[in-house]
């Protein structure tokens, strides 16, 4: 452990159950989008094509989840924080039940942190697993181009950190949006703002899949 200001800096590390944790609600929230995206329960698409698709969550959700999460966890150990992801089990049933009526409600769980630090450190925790969503959906973009199952892969990696982006920035409860709004209202609404625009441009676009 290093010391940085005069405040003591914990190491960047993962303990069994936090590597548990993440697992399980990597799992559990590919399939809620599986759900969302190929809803075999309620039309007729195919048990291959659902299975592609679960997938293919696998894959995009793991990148915009995880990553979503660890940003979290680097900006608030950067600040001198004890910073651990804990799942939250009901909210992932309530991501699975919310999948089978239409709409995902995405909030598997959060990046705790504990020890001084300011509202405005706060904020900048909040806003890190957003932004870094917003700059995967940018990396994914260009994948579009190819088409086929490299298009598809780029298709599902910009919606998903899209939806994350602006799911998470709603000012309410444990969502990242409630503690960036107390910290600052003009940026929460420039990021929020932003987030809902090119989700919504998105989906006008080009669609859900």
């Amino acid at each position: 452990m290093s010391v940085r200001a005069g405040r003591p800096e914990p190491e960047l590390s993962f303990s069994d159950k936090e590597l548990v944790d993440l697992a399980i609600a990597w799992v559990v929230l590919s399939v809620a989008f599986a759900l969302l995206l190929a809803p075999i329960h309620t039309t007729d698409v195919g048990v291959g094509t659902f299975v592609t698709m679960i997938a293919l969550s696998f894959v995009t959700v793991g990148v915009a989840f995880l990553l979503h999460e660890l940003a979290h966890k680097v900006v608030a150990v950067e600040y001198g924080q004890l910073a651990e992801f804990r799942a939250d089990y009901q909210m992932l049933f309530l991501a699975i039940m919310s999948a089978l009526v239409g709409f995902l409600f995405a909030a598997p769980g959060a990046v705790y942190h504990r020890g001084h630090i300011t509202d405005r450190e706060n904020a900048m925790v909040a806003l890190a697993g957003p932004v870094t969503n917003h700059v995967l959906a940018v990396l994914f973009f260009p994948l579009m181009a190819f088409g086929g199952l490299l298009g598809l892969v780029g298709h599902m990696g910009v919606l998903i950190n899209l939806f994350l982006a602006a799911f998470n920035m709603i000012p309410f409860g444990p969502l990242d949006g409630k503690t960036v709004i107390e910290w600052n209202k003009a940026v929460f609404g420039a990021v929020f703002g932003l987030s809902v625009v090119l989700l919504v441009g998105f989906l006008f676009l080009f669609g859900f899949w």
